[in-house]
């Protein structure tokens, strides 16, 4: 039988929940403004540091600073610089063993006399392995074996006992995005790199490019100015799914025009029949909107919305087709996304 007693609940009312919730995040806020304003030119220092060695950053840190340290981990790795997690406990178990003379050591500790983390500090000196310590003081232990500190300064947690990290582990989180982003950026870190490491999920959605979804121009219907409209709709076929455009070139291979399969019906709605023999180039939308191949899918789909396509061919550099973008390759993309009727408005 439990000795604990039993526990009594304190009288909480809403109006105070909602009081005490917005002055833990103000506290947090004003901690990371306070943080913010006295950093130096030692986060200048972190990124040299570690763009001058080849090997990964390695992030380790125990309790609450280890859980930030992964997250900061996943963060480099996103962006640009590749990156490992140590758990204090496990290293001096035998996972010492992953580290690299071209590693870099990345250490969150607050109080920077974490007991696990204190014994690892002359194992990465004696291995000659340089340490940036994420801590509050510069003269703890982390601060006093690191060669840079990133320092968070005094800060105190949060809510009505001050106890649970909260303050210190959001100033550790900032503090490392600020760092991971820096880096990224010296890197000339691009979105297109960025999709290579998200490929999944909404974000990789949003930063693939269209050249890896469009119909190629081999499966698109494309045709000469000079063409009658009878001629390019018997004599164009394609393979694999079919569009309902054909798109008009000119003499030098560089689109002109887009004619679809609503302009054909409505000329046989106004029986305009003759006009099937004329060149297509007098009743095409001259001028199409088009997009580049090297933007991504999701300018693709915001262009489709925006005005209200249906078809959207895709060109190179030198306004040459590379392929086509149809409502019905991007339907399922975006969920707000509706699909067009109308056709190009030029």
């Amino acid at each position: 039988m439990s000795s604990l007693p039993a526990r009594s609940v304190i009288e909480f009312s809403q109006f105070d929940q909602l009081r005490d919730a917005r002055e833990i995040i103000f506290c947090e806020a004003d901690a990371l403004r306070q943080m913010g304003h006295a950093l130096g030119t030692e986060l200048c220092d972190a990124v040299e540091l570690i763009l001058s060695r080849k090997g990964a950053v390695i992030l380790t840190g125990m309790g609450k600073a280890g859980l930030i340290a992964q997250k900061i981990c996943a963060t480099l790795s996103s962006t640009g610089t590749r990156s490992h997690f140590l758990h204090p406990a496990e290293a001096i178990h035998g996972d010492l063993g992953c580290l690299h003379s071209d590693d870099t050591v990345l250490a969150l500790s607050n109080s920077g006399e974490t007991e696990e983390l204190r014994r690892l500090l002359p194992l990465f000196q004696k291995m000659n392995l340089p340490t940036i310590g994420i801590t509050a003081r510069k003269t703890s232990s982390l601060g006093r074996a690191s060669q840079i500190v990133l320092c968070l300064g005094d800060l105190k947690e949060a809510g009505p006992h001050q106890l649970a990290p909260s303050t210190t582990t959001t100033a550790m989180l900032a503090m490392g995005d600020a760092l991971s982003l820096v880096l990224s950026k010296a890197r000339g870190f691009t979105p297109l790199q960025f999709a290579t490491f998200h490929p999944g999920g909404n974000l990789g959605r949003k930063l693939t490019q269209i050249n890896e979804v469009m119909r190629p121009r081999d499966e698109v219907r494309v045709t000469q100015e000079t063409s009658s409209i009878r001629e390019t709709f018997v004599r164009l076929s394609c393979p694999g799914r079919r569009s309902g455009a054909v798109i008009i070139v000119d003499e030098s291979d560089r689109v002109t025009g887009i004619f679809t399969d609503s302009d054909l019906a409505r000329l046989l709605e106004e029986r305009r029949d003759a006009q099937l023999d004329r060149p297509i180039s007098e009743v095409m939308t001259a001028q199409p909107t088009t997009i580049q191949s090297d933007a991504s899918l999701e300018a693709a789909v915001e262009l489709l919305k925006a005005r209200k396509l249906s078809e959207l061919p895709v060109v190179d550099q030198r306004q040459h087709l590379a392929g086509l973008i149809d409502i019905t390759d991007v339907i399922g993309w975006q969920p707000q996304l509706a699909p067009a009727t109308d056709k190009q408005a030029g």
